[in-house]
């Protein structure tokens, strides 16, 4: 277990350099590219959104004939003479399309300090950041005959912010043949609020958009790097990472950009179990608006913290902005946000370790103890979970030190730290026969003199077919990319800024092996704003790896499932 565990009052971070390509084979091919307010507080703009049903009896009469008979001095009743039913008739089940409906990415606003935070007079100390940068870069990608959707940037009460793409005033049909993409593709710097990248449908299918927040600042508090990639609202989802204990700030952000009001309520899980928060439930957060909530609130001196988001009403987008100071000396910032649901597997990509004697000896450190690469799980039921937890790197399997076996007890979170692991870049696999959530921490700086950071890389789904990427213009940025088991290949393809997709490249991997890919700034001339990701095979994970040159800064952002097609549901018929 990790001092994490042993110590609720424990730390938050540091992080390792990015690595160059290693652990892969490319060969190019042709193009297919298959803030916070106080707790409780609600902020940003506004803006306003039953079914009944019926059910008819049929009752049928039941004609009764007595027939009394004389035989012999007996009498016999003869029976109730009731009609057959009339045979039901049942027509075949017929798959009737779903309308698509417009796409959407929530953007939360750049990290900010808790409101009441005292501006001290000491400069290098300061709260505030005099470089803090901020920027939000979105994708949409066109359907397979280079259309690309209407699209646009606009706050979270509908005002239009920036136009990717006017809305097309016809729809060409797809050819035979390989697919002619292009994308729409728009730039804001600074940001100052939370933002909406939303697409129309295209032919009855669901329009396929990314859109990354990036923050950075090498000054004040909130010092570091923090990215996410901006997610479509919903009305279930769990974060992980989240720290109370002293030192640390986690406040989560709820964003409704819907019509419909919305009602939210929040579990929160520590050490010990589920934590009963007064306050924690019946949180009404209005159509075009942000809620935020000081976590340390609810469930103070935590420091191993998950949150269990669940709305009813309208879907919200919820990230929790994270951030560690360690006496006056800043540990980092980032944005938790939500991964893959409770489930017997979970796999992460992108725990990039640095060296371990660095880290043993900063751990040791006061103050330091979350400071070191770690797992975190979380198991929602009563039932406790036996979790094995198995590290791929660029040459296979590796061992961790104590075993890779932890028992978390049912409705509760508990640490694994990964110290003592080879430096590299890594995929994790934890699997158990108890549903459970998971979420791996990256550190950066092995120097308690030294400015440090941290991220948490997010279980998430195998890729698929056609996952859209985007990335920020500046800063370092590679794709990490996974295979437990089997053999995959993953293909990806550049967007640029002119809205080009460029040519794939290939990667074939072999299982049991992670690849770090390191992208380039530009490709054809123009910046690169994004990527378009498939891969086959057997299963293959993959995250983005952000950090900037000759700082420790680090984020993880795992690649979000693909935009679904054209779908269908079954109906049936019948009387």
């Amino acid at each position: 277990m990790s001092e994490d565990q042993k110590n609720p009052s424990g730390d938050s971070t540091g992080a390792p350099e990015p690595t160059k390509s290693r652990g892969s084979n490319s060969r190019s091919s042709n193009g297919r590219g298959s803030g916070s307010r106080s707790s409780g507080s609600s902020s940003s703009s506004g803006r306003g959104s039953g079914s009944r049903s019926s059910n008819k009896g049929v009752i049928t009469g039941v004609l009764s004939a007595v027939v009394i008979l004389a035989a012999g001095g007996g009498a016999v009743a003869a029976t109730s003479m009731v009609p057959e039913p009339s045979g039901g008739t049942t027509v075949d089940v017929r798959q009737a399309d779903v309308p698509a409906g417009r796409a959407l990415g929530v953007c939360p606003e750049p990290a900010r300090l808790v409101n009441g935070t005292v501006v001290g007079t000491d400069a290098d100390f300061s709260p505030v950041s005099t470089t803090a940068t901020s920027a939000l870069n979105a994708v949409v990608l066109s359907n397979p005959a280079g259309t690309v959707p209407g699209s646009s940037v606009a706050s979270l009460g509908g005002d239009t912010v920036a136009r990717i793409a006017e809305a097309p005033t016809s729809t060409p049909t797809p050819t035979v043949g390989p697919p002619v993409l292009a994308a729409g593709v728009a730039s804001i710097s600074p940001v100052t609020s939370p933002a909406v990248v939303g697409a129309d449908a295209l032919g009855n299918e669901q329009a396929s958009l990314a859109a990354n927040l990036s923050y950075s600042a090498a000054d004040g508090d909130l010092r570091g790097l923090a990215s996410t990639q901006c997610q479509p609202p919903g009305n279930d989802a769990w974060l992980l990472g989240a720290n109370t204990a002293v030192g640390r700030t986690a406040v989560l952000n709820v964003s409704n950009a819907s019509e419909t009001p919305a009602t939210v309520n929040l579990e929160l899980y520590g050490y010990a179990g589920q934590i009963q928060a007064p306050g924690a439930r019946g949180l009404l957060v209005a159509p075009g608006t942000t809620r935020s909530v000081n976590l340390g609130g609810l469930a103070p001196g935590e420091s191993q913290l998950a949150v269990h988001v669940r709305s009813t009403g309208g879907p919200v987008a919820a990230t929790i902005q994270q951030s560690v100071l360690r006496g006056i000396a800043p540990g980092g910032v980032e944005y938790l946000s939500p991964g893959a649901g409770p489930s017997n597997q979970q796999v992460m990509s992108g725990v990039d370790i640095q060296d371990p004697a660095g880290v043993k000896a900063l751990a040791a450190k006061a103050g330091f103890a979350d400071a070191v690469p770690a797992l975190q799980i979380a198991v929602p039921g009563s039932t406790d979970a036996v979790v094995q937890v198995s590290l791929y790197g660029a040459n296979g399997e590796r061992k961790i030190p104590n075993g890779g076996v932890v028992t978390v007890k049912g409705g509760t979170v508990a640490t694994l730290n990964l110290d003592g692991v080879p430096a590299g870049s890594y995929t994790v696999r934890a699997s158990s026969d108890v549903s459970f959530l998971a979420s791996s921490r990256v550190t950066r700086g092995v120097k308690a003199e030294d400015a440090t950071d941290f991220a948490w890389s997010p279980s998430s789904a195998r890729l698929g077919s056609q996952h859209l990427v985007a990335i920020p213009r500046e800063g370092q940025r590679s794709l990490s990319l996974g295979v437990p088991e089997g053999r995959g290949t993953v293909s990806y393809a550049p967007v640029t800024a002119d809205g080009k997709v460029g040519k794939a490249v290939d990667v074939d991997m072999s299982g049991g092996t992670t690849s770090m890919i390191e992208l380039p700034e530009k490709s054809g001339g123009s910046v690169v704003a994004g990527y378009v990701v498939s891969a086959s095979g057997d299963p293959v994970y993959g995250a983005l790896v952000i950090g900037k040159q000759g700082r420790t800064d680090v984020s993880v952002v795992a690649i979000q499932d693909a935009a679904a097609g054209l779908q269908k549901v079954p109906v049936s018929l019948g009387y």
